[in-house]
C-alpha cells in the first residue's frame, strides 16, 4: 500500500517531519509504551519525509551511535528513548556528548500528563510510577536547550528551534521531552511549518586579537599549538598545517579526542604536554578543555598563553584555571585562515627549521614495539599493527585501547578518543554509529576489557548483526581496570596497596569468554594469546569484513601498561 503525501495530521508526525528537515537523517530509538503516535507517523508518512527508524536495543548504544555518526559526517542525529528511565540509561551518552561539543538530539517521551478524558492519556500502572516532578533535570545540566511539549503544533516549531541550537557552535546536545497528549492531538486547523531551521554563523575572530597573536609569534623563539580536536570534513588540520610550515609553529596533541595531523606532518611533535610546553615561551590552545594538567605540565610563568575557540573560556566548567593572555573568540579554522592572511614575519624560517630538526630528533629517538615474546604483547604493539591495516579511509574508535604516538595516522580524524567526560561504553556503538554512516568503510573499535563490558556488548553485537554493521572490535585484556590500578599507583607509590600481589578493587577475574558473546550474534570471533599472532589475525579479520561482511571481534592478551 502507497503512504500518503507528506502532510502531519498530528503532533507525532510534525515532529517527525521537522527532524527531517532539519536534516537528520536516523532516529536511534529504543522504544516504550510513549511511543505509538511516533510509531504511527513512521507507518503513515512518505519514507522519504521521515528519518529512518533505527531499533537500538539499550539506550547507551542509541546515543553513542548518534555521536559516532556525526564525527564521520558532520551530520547530527536523533535519539529517542522512553521515559525517564529510559532517558537515566542514555544520560552517560549525552554527557560525552555535550563534552565534546557534539551535536545531538534526543527526544524523550514523557508520562502522560492526564487521567481521563483526553486521547493518549494513562492506560497503565507504570504511567503512575514512572512520573517525575522534573524529568528534564536529568539532562538540564549539560544540553544546549530543553522544553517540555505542551501543544501539537510546537513538534513543529520547538524542534527547529532546538535543532538551530544544536548545530550553532560552539555545537552540542539538545533535549525534548515528549507528553503523549500532544504527540497524539490533532495540528490546529490552518497549522503551517515553520521554516527550515539555520544555525548561526561561525564566529569571526577580531582582526586586531589575530594580529596581536602574529605579533607575540614573532616575538617568540618556541611558539608551540595545543590541539585535541578538529572538525569532522578536515579543514582544521588543513589550515593548522599550513600556519605551522609558514609561521614556524610546533604542534602537539595532548589528550587527543580527535587526531588532528598526520603522524608524519613535520611540525608534529607528538602527544606529551609535558614535552610540548617545556620549550615553549608561546603556547596557541585551539579549542582544547584540558591542554596540559597544571599539576605536572603547566607552561613556565612567563610563558605567553592564547586561547582560541567558539568558547575560548569554555563556560561549562565550573573549575578551569588555566591562565589566559589572550582569549580569542572565533571557529578554530577561521582563526587560522585569518592568521594564514598576513604575512609571516623574517624569524619564521629559522624557527621552521628548528621545529623540524626537533620533531626529527623526537622521532629518531623513538623506540620501535616488538611483539613481546612468549609473553602478553604491549599495548604499543597492538597499536603499531592497527595502524597497519587502516587504509586512507579507516576510522578507529579507541576507548582506553589504542596508543596515538605508537601509530601511523595517515590524515586527521583518523582515531576518535575517548571523550574527557570519561563516560565508558563509548567507543563500540559509537563504531557502529560510523559504520551505518558509511558502510564501506573499515571501523574499528579497540577497547579496554572494562570497556567492552561497559558497552552492554551483547546489545551491541547485536545491532552489528541486524543492520549488516562489520566492525572490527578489539578487546585490550589485561583481566583489570588498568587505569584505576595507574591512578593507585601514581597517587601512593609506597602505599599497602601497591604492595598486595592485587589491588583491590581492580580485578576484573574471572573474565567471561569474550569471543563466545560475540559468536552468539554469529561473529568471527578468536582470542590472540601472543603478539607475533597479531598481524595475521588482523589480516583475517579484515578478509572476513570485506568478504563476508560480518562482525569480528578479537579478544587480545596484553600486558598491563603504567603509560596512560
Amino acid at each position: 500500500m502507497l503512504k500518503e503525501t507528506a502532510r502531519p495530521k498530528t503532533g507525532g508526525e510534525a515532529l517527525l517531519m521537522a527532524l527531517k528537515v532539519s536534516g537528520i537523517d536516523c532516529i536511534f530509538a529504543n522504544a516504550g509504551t510513549d511511543f505509538p503516535p511516533i510509531i504511527e507517523g513512521l507507518a503513515r508518512l512518505s519514507e522519504v519525509d521521515v528519518p529512518a527508524p533505527v531499533t537500538v536495543p539499550h539506550e547507551t548504544a542509541g546515543v553513542a551511535m548518534a555521536h559516532g555518526y556525526w564525527l564521520v559526517t558532520g551530520r547530527p542525529q536523533a535519539v529517542m528513548v522512553h521515559v525517564n528511565v529510559g532517558l537515566a540509561n542514555a544520560v552517560m551518552g549525552v554527557i560525552n556528548a555535550a563534552s565534546d561539543n557534539v551535536p545531538v538530539f534526543v527526544l524523550s517521551g514523557r508520562t502522560p500528563l492526564t487521567e481521563t478524558g483526553r486521547k493518549g492519556g494513562r492506560m497503565t500502572p507504570i504511567q503512575y510510577g514512572q512520573e517525575m516532578y522534573d524529568q528534564t533535570s536529568l539532562v538540564r545540566d549539560v544540553v544546549k536547550f530543553d522544553y517540555e511539549l505542551r501543544y501539537p503544533e510546537q513538534a513543529d516549531s520547538v524542534t527547529k528551534r532546538a535543532a538551530s541550537l544544536m548545530i550553532s557552535a560552539p555545537e552540542g546536545p539538545v533535549y525534548m521531552s515528549l507528553p503523549k497528549e500532544p504527540l497524539t492531538e490533532p495540528l490546529p486547523g490552518g497549522f503551517t511549518p515553520a521554516p527550515a531551521p539555520v544555525g548561526a554563523t561561525p564566529a569571526a575572530p577580531d582582526g586586531i586579537a589575530i594580529a596581536t597573536l602574529a605579533a607575540w609569534i614573532a616575538e617568540a623563539k618556541t611558539p608551540v599549538v595545543l590541539c585535541q580536536r578538529g572538525d569532522p570534513k578536515g579543514q582544521l588540520s588543513a589550515l593548522l598545517s599550513r600556519s605551522a610550515d609558514a609561521f614556524g609553529l610546533a604542534v602537539a596533541e595532548p589528550f587527543s579526542i580527535r587526531n588532528v595531523l598526520a603522524s608524519d606532518d613535520p611540525a608534529h611533535l607528538g602527544y606529551n604536554p609535558k614535552v610540548a610546553t617545556a620549550q615553549a615561551d608561546l603556547v596557541i590552545v585551539l579549542d582544547s578543555g584540558v591542554p596540559w594538567i597544571e599539576a605536572v605540565s603547566a607552561p613556565d610563568k612567563d610563558t605567553r598563553v592564547v586561547h582560541i575557540g567558539p568558547d575560548p573560556l569554555f563556560r561549562r566548567m565550573p573549575v578551569r584555571g588555566y591562565r589566559t593572555d589572550l582569549g580569542i573568540t572565533a571557529d578554530p579554522a577561521m582563526a587560522l585562515d585569518a592568521l594564514l592572511a598576513l604575512t609571516p614575519d623574517p624569524g619564521a624560517s629559522a624557527r621552521r627549521g628548528a621545529v623540524q630538526a626537533r620533531v626529527a630528533a623526537l622521532r629518531e629517538a623513538k623506540i620501535a614495539p616488538d611483539a613481546g615474546g612468549d609473553g602478553s604483547m604491549t599495548a604499543e604493539w597492538m597499536s603499531a599493527c592497527v595502524s597497519e591495516i587502516m587504509d586512507d579511509n579507516a576510522v578507529a574508535f579507541s576507548e582506553l585501547g589504542l596508543l596515538l604516538p605508537h601509530m601511523t595516522l595517515k590524515g586527521p580524524n583518523r582515531v576518535f578518543s575517548n571523550v574527557h567526560a570519561g563516560g565508558l561504553g563509548w567507543a563500540m556503538p559509537a563504531a557502529l554509529g560510523a559504520q551505518l554512516a558509511d558502510a564501506d568503510r573499515l571501523v574499528i573499535a579497540c577497547v579496554g576489557d572494562g570497556s567492552y563490558m561497559f558497552a552492554n556488548p551483547v546489545a551491541c553485537h547485536q545491532i552489528a548483526e541486524a543492520l549488516g554493521l562489520p566492525i572490527l572490535t578489539i578487546v585490550k585484556n589485561n583481566a583489570m581496570w588498568n587505569a584505576v590500578r595507574r591512578s593507585v599507583i601514581k597517587g601512593y607509590p609506597d602505599g599497602a596497596a601497591v604492595q598486595q600481589n592485587r589491588i583491590p578493587l581492580t580485578s576484573l577475574e574471572p573474565l567471561p569468554d569474550f569471543t563466545q558473546i560475540a559468536k552468539a550474534s554469529r561473529a568471527h570471533a578468536e582470542r590472540i594469546n601472543h603478539g607475533a599472532d597479531l598481524p595475521d589475525a588482523l589480516r583475517r579479520a579484515v578478509e572476513v569484513i570485506r568478504t563476508e561482511r560480518r562482525q569480528v571481534l578479537l579478544d587480545l592478551s596484553v600486558a598491563a601498561s603504567d603509560d596512560f
